[in-house]
């Protein structure tokens, strides 16, 4: 699976059952609805409802991110700033965060300034993965939003 993906679906699908395949892929409509395998949609929602927390939206409805992030923020010993460092959100998610990783998720989002400059790199690929998590479904709130 793609970094996005990973991402995507750790988010979104935080109990398995989703697919977070086409994420990364540029032409994917918002809705998800060129979604692999027939009825994936319909096992994700189910499974984010049984979990309990209130951090995933009812059955069809759109997840909430920052629900669903502060959540497991609040059960991680580090005291990490999702809201505004791809790093903290790559390490929150239990995701290789290291400059390579994040160069490979520049590369899958089509990244076109210097991978060098980190601190570039790191803000634009923060606003893509939640320009993705909401084209996938999620719901972001407004402040993390272009």
């Amino acid at each position: 699976m793609s970094l996005i993906g990973s991402i995507v679906s750790k988010i979104l699908h935080p109990f398995g059952g989703g697919s977070a395949e086409a994420a990364g892929a540029p032409s994917a409509p918002a809705g998800g609805s060129s979604a692999p395998a027939s009825g994936s949609s319909a096992p994700a929602s189910t499974a984010t409802t049984g979990g309990g927390g209130g951090a995933a939206a009812p059955a069809g409805g759109p997840v909430d991110v920052e629900a669903v992030l502060n959540d497991l923020a609040s059960k991680n010993a580090q005291k990490l700033n999702w809201r505004t460092s791809i790093v903290d959100l790559m390490k929150l998610l239990d995701l290789d965060s290291s400059l390579h990783a994040r160069q490979q998720l520049a590369d899958e989002l089509h990244y076109s300034g210097d991978k060098n400059d980190s601190a570039s790199m790191n803000i634009w690929l923060h606003k893509q993965v939640i320009k993705k998590l909401e084209e996938n479904g999620g719901k972001v709130p407004a402040d993390l939003k272009d």
